[in-house]
């Protein structure tokens, strides 16, 4: 499970007015809700909240947020951006609670080099980056490996294929595909090439 810190600082405005004061003064509106707990509204320190967005996967790290000196372990649910200068303009936080799952996007590895690759030139077409995960706040893992090792040529995997690690559930359809391994592209134009060319036969009105 990936875990990470970040300072808050609870506030009294709300509100679109608010919200833009907070972005001028160089910093970042956010909120935290929760179980039985009223919304919060939080300020947060632009330049460490950026820095450390990037260098985590923000859906499945539980951060710890100090807000005034009381720590919170949360979620980050959504980040909204500036369409353009895509820097962020709101944040909102989910408080964990022990024992209530929760759902979370986590990121896809994908181990070994797939059968049809090492043997028949085949190339592997990783069709899905992340799964849709159930589990406890406590057992949300950095990643999911998924072996390819034994994947031969014109074979995938599925959702319903995967090993995963105890106490997780996947909310993804059991049936769709993870990855594929495809046929090289040079034997692929091959096979296109090699199609016959019709021919039409001229009718009489054409020979004339």
């Amino acid at each position: 499970m990936a875990n990470a810190t970040l300072n808050a600082s609870a506030r009294a405005e709300t509100g679109k007015g608010a919200a833009r004061k907070i972005r001028q003064a160089g910093s970042i509106p956010a909120v935290i809700y929760g179980h039985n707990r009223e919304p919060q509204s939080l300020v947060l320190n632009s330049r460490e909240t950026e820095k450390l967005v990037k260098t985590i996967p923000v859906s499945s790290t539980v951060i710890e947020l100090s807000i005034d000196g009381k720590t919170a372990r949360t979620l980050i649910r959504e980040i909204q951006r500036h369409p353009f200068k895509r820097t962020i303009l709101h944040i909102d936080f989910q408080e964990l609670v022990a024992g209530e799952t929760v759902t979370v996007k986590c990121p896809i590895v994908y181990v070994g080099t797939p059968e049809g690759v090492r043997l028949e030139g085949g190339i592997l077409d990783q069709i899905m980056h992340e799964l849709t995960i159930q589990a406890d706040p406590s057992n949300i893992p950095n990643h999911i490996d998924v072996d390819v090792s034994g994947v031969k040529l014109g074979k995938s995997l599925h959702v319903s294929d995967l090993t995963l690690p105890a106490g997780i559930k996947v909310m993804d359809d059991a049936g769709s595909t993870v990855c594929v391994v495809a046929p090289p592209k040079v034997q692929a134009d091959a096979a296109d090439a090699a199609e016959p060319e019709l021919i039409r036969k001229a009718k009489p009105d054409d020979e004339k």
